[in-house]
């Protein structure tokens, strides 16, 4: 059986003539039936729902939107954990208490609330914002659904806008992370006067499409460039979160952290491949780390940890960001 208080907040939305609350109620009541593995009732929900749309070629509409869609996103099974990941205190503690709201949502739609579901992720490129979102994912126990720009952006007017509206027609229905990298290509802040008409209309239709998400769609966006987004994205978005290149202390962390979890030896102190791979990001600690692995597997049964780890450090220091100390 449904849960009592969608089935209350549907009847109550709908002999109150209210629409959009109604929508969402059914999409909230569609998506607990596809947590629950009860697909063939999610389908026949999903399509109940769309009949409702007062035009007699909507079915075939939304079919058609549905084969497009499968063009504007890639879909990931999440791995990472949150637990995985070196993230400064605040930051960990606002993402730990988001899945506590989606993980005891009964508790807060009992009082007339629902989770948070709108996330912007700010910082530097290889700082861990796509991890991050896959772990929101992971913990949750959702897809990963990345959004594909190639897909989304057409060339001809209306293109653009018509393509995100099919986006989030399909998604909204099924719970999920819906991820936007580089979220500043589609969000740009239309008071920008280089910026054309287009882009003005994209970004609108962009903030209203949020804006009607139901809560079990956890829209995630992550920009290098916080300065060009338009001033609506900051006041959508409910998590605003920071993510800086990781401290000495935070290198130091994760690789203890790694070398614990693939049983590689450093060969050298945490803090010795720290102070002399200089400055980083998570990306690129990964890499490294990745690459000693590498060395370490193709060395032999029992690999001098300490050489292999010294002639990475050298190569690295070869790189043009990176001076050996």
């Amino acid at each position: 059986m449904a849960r009592g208080d969608l089935l209350l907040a549907l009847v109550q939305s709908g002999a109150g003539g209210d629409d959009l609350a109604f929508r969402r109620s059914a999409e909230a009541l569609i998506a607990e039936e596809e947590n629950k593995k009860h697909n063939v009732l999610a389908s026949q929900l999903t399509d109940a729902l769309r009949t409702r749309r007062p035009t007699p070629t909507t079915n075939v509409t939304s079919l058609a939107r549905n084969d497009a869609a499968r063009g504007l996103f890639y879909e990931h099974e999440p791995e990472r954990r949150l637990s995985e990941l070196v993230l400064p205190a605040e930051v960990r503690q606002a993402v730990s208490q988001l899945i506590e709201e989606h993980h005891r949502r009964d508790l807060l739609r009992s009082h007339g609330v629902e989770p948070r579901h709108r996330l912007l992720f700010v910082g530097p490129p290889g700082g861990g914002k796509t991890s991050l979102a896959e772990a929101v994912a992971t913990e949750l126990a959702v897809p990963l659904l990345s959004v594909r720009y190639e897909g989304l952006i057409g060339s001809f007017l209306g293109e653009t806008a018509s393509r995100m509206e099919t986006l989030f027609d399909a998604v909204r229905v099924r719970p999920c992370v819906l991820f936007f990298d580089e979220f500043d290509v589609v969000a740009k802040e239309r008071g920008d006067t280089h910026e054309t008409g287009e882009i003005k209309r994209v970004v609108s239709s962009l903030l209203l499409q949020v804006d009607r998400l139901p809560s079990h769609v956890i829209v995630i966006a992550a920009t290098n460039h916080a300065e060009l987004l338009d001033r609506a994205v900051w006041r959508r978005m409910q998590l605003r979160l920071d993510l800086p290149n990781p401290t000495r202390a935070g290198k130091v962390e994760w690789l203890q952290a790694w070398s614990s979890r693939s049983g590689v030896s450093l060969g050298l102190s945490p803090r010795t491949i720290a102070d002399r791979l200089g400055e980083v990001s998570f990306a690129e600690l990964e890499e490294f780390a990745l690459d000693m692995q590498r060395r370490s597997i193709l060395s032999g049964p029992e690999p001098d940890s300490t050489a292999v780890v010294e002639q990475l450090l050298k190569q690295w220091s070869s790189r043009a960001h990176v001076s050996e100390e």
